[in-house]
């Protein structure tokens, strides 16, 4: 303390204050960094195509910064968020990438959501030893060293359904999807494990991404008369093709779908209607009973409304700010690097459940169920694996 006068100092109500230290000192840095707060990126698409299914994951993530900075915020540190707006655009989302590395210093990017925008960003987190948190389901195929997928990839979810579906519905198939990378690497997976569960695939089609007429696939479902339909149609399309399904006799009451793209925010748009009676899998739905997710879904309603509905990726995205904070924690810094490396292991019982990041792959140990679209757009849900399953982004296919 001998580098100080004593008017450096002020005492106010029992607190003291430094306003004034020498040159040289390295307290008044220091306390002044402790109290400034760290930032991290949201990085969504708010405009564009994927904005219908991407904005809401920003609410999630929001809440889950409201509630650890209401308990003291990540090590003495409250957390201030920088929003970036991916415009639906893969270039968009690398340049605004790059400028919260390098501009904004966020210590965390959480974002995201279709494979091509992360992979977008991927040059500019390696460049800039950055950290992202990438929310969605996808189709694995990747271990990158600065990414944390806390989201199902694809044998997590299509090895299940399919397994389910062969068990309690039937052993005949018809495999649609749109025909993009997702769909294309699910259904090399189903095709394997259809025929390991004594099954057979009666037909494989796949529509534009944005393909609204779907007549002539349904004509072919309809002639191949599967047991079950498999689908990994996505966005806009399911509107089309569930609503033509039913016109065309192929309801949730005569025929079985599964789809792995579906959550209750995708029923919105598809309308509850003709998704009736459909089945999904997914990692969460929001009408699982536990504590976790009932406090979850009180909070969402009593910051964004009472309509709001959650589907997967939202409580995902939730999911993925607090096992960045406890990654924190657990390496004592907010050093990417660091927190990478502390990531290993960790535990939280999330809304979905408890979950654990895996010890070398960079994935998520977690459940997944299997739900039953109701007449109010929720799930009821019909199958939950009995135990995590562990995650394999690079199966043998």
């Amino acid at each position: 303390m001998s580098q100080f006068n004593r008017r450096n100092f002020i005492k106010t109500g029992g607190s003291v204050i430094v306003v004034g230290a020498t040159a040289g000192t390295s307290l008044l840095p220091s306390l002044a960094a402790a109290a400034e707060p760290v930032k991290v990126g949201l990085l969504h698409s708010l405009s564009g195509t994927i904005a219908i299914a991407e904005a809401s994951l920003v609410d999630a993530e929001k809440l889950a910064v409201e509630e650890i900075n209401a308990a003291g915020g990540v090590l003495g540190r409250k957390i201030e968020v920088v929003l970036e707006d991916g415009a639906s655009e893969n270039p968009v989302f690398a340049e605004k990438a790059r400028k919260l590395i390098e501009r904004d210093k966020v210590a965390a990017i959480f974002g995201c959501y279709t494979s091509a925008s992360r992979k977008a960003v991927l040059p500019a987190l390696n460049q800039g030893k950055g950290l992202l948190y990438y929310p969605t389901y996808y189709e694995g195929q990747e271990q990158d060293a600065r990414v944390i997928y806390p989201s199902q990839e694809a044998t997590q979810s299509v090895i299940a359904a399919i397994n389910w579906m062969a068990r309690e519905k039937g052993k005949t198939f018809f495999l649609v999807g749109s025909d993009y990378i997702y769909p294309r690497t699910c259904n090399k997976i189903a095709k394997p494990t259809v025929v390991k569960a004594g099954g057979k695939v009666l037909g494989e089609e796949y529509a534009p991404l944005g393909h609204t007429e779907f007549s002539s696939i349904i004509n072919k479902i309809k002639a191949a008369k599967p047991d079950c339909i498999y689908s990994t149609v996505v966005g806009g399309s399911n509107v089309a093709f569930f609503k033509q399904l039913r016109a065309a006799g192929l309801d949730g009451t005569k025929q079985v779908l599964l789809s792995t793209v579906v959550s209750e925010n995708e029923i919105e748009g598809i309308g509850k209607d003709n998704a009736l009676g459909y089945y999904a899998c997914m990692g969460y739905f929001q009408s699982l009973k536990n504590a976790a997710n009932e406090r979850f879904v009180k909070a969402f309603k009593a910051k964004y409304g009472q309509d709001r509905v959650i589907g997967d990726p939202m409580q995902v995205a939730y999911n993925s700010v607090y096992l960045w904070k406890m990654a924190v924690e657990k390496a004592k810094s907010f050093e990417q690097d660091k927190v990478i490396a502390a990531s290993s292991g960790i535990e939280l019982n999330a809304p979905e459940g408890k979950i654990k990041i895996h010890a070398t792959n960079h994935h998520v140990w977690k459940k997944v169920r299997i739900g039953r679209a109701r007449a109010d757009g929720q799930f009821d849900i019909v199958w939950e694996s009995p135990s995590e399953i562990e995650p394999n982004p690079f199966p043998k296919i």
